[in-house]
This record gives structure tokens, C-alpha cells and sequence, in this order.
């Protein structure tokens, strides 16, 4: 295979690793990373699909020991069974919308101006969040252990926000578990957790879906868009609980604003084709 089309794919990959879980937006970063690279067509929007694969893997080997231990736990281990219930709640609502509404939310949303609008309304979600919890004394809800199913479930009908472009399935879930009570940290590890199903799912799918489009020659530009997408989201989710523990999503915040912007100039003056 070409290497320079390996290269690509590693790229791809990093960017895909370093936005996954960020409350930044991945898809909008891949567009913008694929039409940068010269990078088109059907089999290219599959890969982006697939790639997120890489990162998931990432957060099911950090979190190896915990997910064993909930599902050994299931039979016998109250606590196990809340938090896989939990998981369930916050995953079924988005996964019900998607299936039904996915296909006119790419026919009709998928432009610049939408992806743009998502980005800069969740910057301003984030402003007026962090200057709320600033404002409390303590979260109501320390830590993924502590979440009660109302919560889990209100995070799930969040979480339906991010299939409009731009949003940011992360930022949905974070920043709205944190308007919910949850403290930072606590709104980090219930989205990775809830990333888990979501993602595999949607990967599976797109993948099943559009298997006509792939052959044995495309295992190796898959197979480094996991690796570096597995790499890169390990180092920025070790990094994000870092962050989380000392510092607000408000840098995020201005970052999606401008990046926002930056997408209303890409898409006046035809710099990248948003068109799904």
C-alpha cells in the first residue's frame, strides 16, 4: 500500500485519539483533517467511522480491571449492577434516536453552518455551566458509584443533542452530566463509560453496513488508524483526568468558538465540503 496514504491514515488516527473524548467534537476535526489531507469518498467516511474503534479499545484497557470486576459482579454485587444499568440508561436514548433519525440528520444537518452552530452553542453550554458550578459549593454527585438511574437516564437524553454535527457526543455527556450535579471527574468517567457501547455500536454498524466497499488491501490503512487512534486517546485520556482534577472545560470552550469560526470561513469560501 502507499505510504504516503499510510501516513495519512496515521494521521487520521492521532486526530481521531486526541478529540475522541475531548468535548471538542472528533467528526468535525476529521472532516476538516480528511479535506487537509485530500482525502474523499465513501470508504474515507467509513474509516472514521471504524477508527473510533482504536480509541474505545483504549478505555476498555485502562479501565480493564473495573468492567471485569462489574461483570463478574452482576449476580451477586449491588453496586455492579447499578452502574451496568446506569451505562444501559445513558446508552439507549442517543442509540433509539440514531437508528431512527440518523439518516435525515446527515441528508439535512450535515453542512457547515450547522456543524459550526453546534460547535459554537456548546461553547457557550460549557461557559454558562462552569460559571454555575462555580457558583455551588460542591457537586452533588461525586463520583460514578454515587450516580442514581434519574441521573444516568437524564445524561442518555443529553447525549441525543450530539447527533446534530458539531455538537460533540463528549461535550454532550460531560458537560450535561455536570449540569445535572455530577462533579467533573464523575461526568468524565460516565462518558467514557457510555462512549463504550455507543461507539463499538456505531462502528459495528457503518462497518456492516458498508462492507461492499471494502477489501483485504484496506487491512493495513485500517489497521494503523486503530494503532495510533488506541495510542493517542490513551495519552489524552490519562491526561484529561489529570486536567479534570485541577482545572474547568472553559479553555474548551473558546477553543470550539473559534474552531466554530473557523468552519464559517471553510464553508464561505468552499474550503471543505461538509456535505456528508
Amino acid at each position: 500500500m502507499d505510504p504516503v496514504l499510510l501516513l495519512q491514515a496515521a494521521l487520521m488516527g492521532v486526530v481521531e485519539g486526541l478529540t475522541e473524548f475531548l468535548p471538542v467534537s472528533s467528526t468535525g476535526h476529521l472532516i476538516l483533517t480528511a479535506a487537509l489531507l485530500g482525502l474523499a469518498g465513501d470508504k474515507i467516511k467509513v474509516f472514521e467511522v471504524v477508527i473510533q474503534t482504536g480509541a474505545i479499545l483504549a478505555i476498555v484497557g485502562m479501565y480493564w480491571q473495573r468492567l471485569v470486576g462489574t461483570l463478574r459482579g452482576l449476580p451477586h454485587e449491588r453496586q455492579a449492577r447499578r452502574l451496568t444499568l446506569n451505562v444501559l440508561l445513558g446508552f439507549a436514548p442517543a442509540a433509539v434516536a440514531g437508528f431512527l433519525f440518523i439518516g435525515p440528520i446527515k441528508s439535512v444537518l450535515f453542512n457547515a453552518w450547522v456543524v459550526a452552530a453546534g460547535f459554537i452553542a456548546g461553547g457557550l453550554v460549557i461557559l454558562w455551566v462552569e460559571a454555575r458550578q462555580a457558583r455551588q459549593s460542591s457537586p452533588r454527585v461525586v463520583d460514578v458509584d454515587a450516580l442514581r438511574w434519574r441521573d444516568a437516564l437524564g445524561v442518555g437524553l443529553i447525549q441525543c443533542a450530539a447527533l446534530v454535527p458539531g455538537v460533540s457526543r463528549s461535550c454532550a455527556t460531560i458537560i450535561g452530566g455536570m449540569a445535572l450535579g455530577l462533579s467533573r471527574r464523575g461526568a468524565t468517567e460516565f462518558s467514557f463509560f457510555l462512549a463504550i457501547p455507543m461507539l463499538f455500536g456505531a462502528a459495528t454498524y457503518d462497518l456492516y453496513k458498508h462492507r461492499a466497499l471494502l477489501d483485504a488491501s484496506d487491512l493495513p490503512l485500517f489497521a494503523v488508524g486503530l494503532a495510533t487512534s488506541f495510542a493517542s486517546a490513551w495519552v489524552c485520556v490519562k491526561w484529561l483526568l489529570r486536567y479534570v482534577a485541577t482545572h474547568t472545560f472553559v479553555p474548551f470552550a473558546w477553543y470550539r468558538i473559534g474552531f466554530g469560526l473557523l468552519i464559517l470561513a471553510s464553508g464561505a469560501f468552499g474550503w471543505v465540503n461538509w456535505t456528508p
